[in-house]
């Protein structure tokens, strides 16, 4: 009986140093990882598209092959007495590192930090925005959203303090920045920053450029409603969508034709009677006009949802 709870502890004492080395193999992996975070090791670009309206620009795939690349666009727009900052990346870390490129381009307060919608790429980054004491803008139930629905990816969230529920404006001195409530990508949560003195649209998600875009938490319809609702009434607008490339309208009829394409696969499900799994199976090799696309791990979720939206219907 001694020997075998001896034999017992001793095991418990090995799994438990086991463990410890592989907590500190971890540590040691991660930090390898992750250089010191700059610019370029996050994977980002500081692009200025007008007097005082830059954009930090993502050059990544998804998954990202480590914590600290940023996944998403973000924006800063600095007007005559403060800054607006749009979408601070995912984590604490990057949140940080954009508010230091801030620093870097004027001595002006942030007042403002705007969430395009409630997906934690766009929104763990909140971290860092919350221990300045800088005011959140969101939209809807984004506040809800980000508590119940982000915790897989971001387990202690930091929703928004401001929420509208409408078209509202901010205003920087003179510079005028209008925000708009749109539908389609997650949920009645999506808001578009536009800066009329300097044309420039930040679309959040509602614009993949060259990228798959993320559907699960949308609607196709009213996605593609929006698209041309945005090529009608930005028509030589400079757009920076939350995934890709600055772009012009080419990249909403882009967007909108892969929608239609989801589309019109989906009809053809429902009339040839497909279960989910037959009409996946049928659609798995990603078209031609598709390949040089990056975000090729979201396509299977794409049909997944346009068979759920529209299949079976």
């Amino acid at each position: 009986m001694n020997k075998t709870r001896w034999q017992k502890g001793l095991g418990f004492v090995i799994s438990a140093l086991i463990s410890l080395l592989i907590i500190i193999g971890w540590h040691n992996y991660s930090t390898a990882q992750n250089p010191p975070l700059t610019l370029e090791t996050a994977s980002l670009s500081l692009e200025k598209l007008a007097t005082g309206v830059y954009a930090l620009i993502s050059d990544t795939d998804y998954p990202p092959t480590n914590e600290n690349i940023a996944i998403c666009n973000a924006g800063i727009i600095i007007g005559d007495n403060g800054v607006l900052v749009i979408d601070p990346f995912h984590n604490e870390a990057l949140g940080n590192l954009l508010l230091s490129e801030v620093k870097k381009l004027t001595d002006l307060p942030i007042k403002y930090v705007v969430n395009t919608h409630f997906h934690f790429d766009h929104t763990g980054g909140n971290k860092a925005i919350k221990t300045q004491a800088i005011p959140i803008v969101g939209r809807g139930t984004i506040r809800e959203d980000m508590l119940a629905r982000n915790l897989q990816y971001d387990p202690n969230p930091s929703p928004p303090d401001l929420v509208v529920t409408d078209d509202s404006k901010i205003w920087l001195g003179d510079r005028e920045i209008q925000l708009k409530a749109v539908e389609g990508h997650s949920g009645g949560t999506d808001i578009i920053a536009y800066i009329p003195d300097a044309n420039v649209l930040f679309t959040g998600d509602i614009l993949f450029n060259k990228r798959f875009p993320f559907i699960a938490d949308g609607n196709i319809k009213k996605w593609q409603r929006t698209l041309f609702s945005l090529r009608r009434n930005y028509q030589d607008s400079t757009f920076v969508p939350g995934h890709g490339k600055i772009t012009d309208k080419s990249s909403l009829l882009a967007l909108n034709n892969y929608l239609h394409k989801l589309e019109w696969m989906a009809l053809e499900w429902k009339k040839l009677g497909l279960s989910e799994e037959e009409a996946i199976n049928s659609a798995e090799h990603i078209p031609d006009i598709y390949q040089k696309y990056r975000f090729k791990a979201l396509y299977p979720s794409n049909l997944k949802t346009a068979y759920q939206q529209i299949t079976m219907q």
